[in-house]
């Protein structure tokens, strides 16, 4: 089971908006491309993307479906990925101050994806999760002015 954590220097309402944003998904998704509105309104329950990953050769059309969303603190989704088979992607968004705690877990939850889970495919999801835990906090912080530089003999510019 893949639990990773990550502190994104932005806001709940800010967090939420990024992954409200079907537009944004493959941006943060690791191995996404062309992310599609399938059903709904997005992240509304029941609602569902299409997109494609592609590995090597080949490419994948997996289908993503909300299974929980309460705006502002939990996003869960199945990820359907067709014949290799389901998984679970729970994130929970947590108020830490001014800035958000968001805890992403993700793990096989039907088909062949949990029978050939093992370590190995355990140590990639790790990876995967980083990075994806990554881009989210770029995506989120991308509009935030940078910290003064208050390097030693340095006075913060003034505005």
């Amino acid at each position: 089971m893949a639990v990773r954590h990550r502190l994104i220097r932005r806001a709940p309402e800010r967090v939420w908006e990024v992954l409200s944003d079907p537009e944004q998904y493959a941006d943060w998704v690791v191995g996404t491309s062309d992310a599609k509105p399938d059903e709904g309104s997005w992240p509304q329950l029941g609602a569902s993307l299409r997109y494609e990953i592609k590995i090597g050769p080949l490419t994948l059309h997996n289908r993503t479906i909300v299974r929980r969303s309460e705006p502002l603190s939990v996003l869960e989704l199945e990820a359907d990925s067709g014949a290799l088979g389901t998984a679970r992607i729970a994130m929970e968004l947590r108020p830490w101050g001014e800035d958000t705690l968001i805890i992403l877990d993700e793990h096989p939850l039907r088909g062949a994806g949990g029978f050939l889970h093992n370590a190995v495919v355990e140590t990639l999801q790790q990876a995967r999760s980083r990075a994806m835990l990554s881009r989210l906090a770029r995506l989120c912080e991308d509009d935030k002015p940078p910290a003064p530089d208050l390097s030693i003999g340095q006075e913060p510019l003034e505005a």
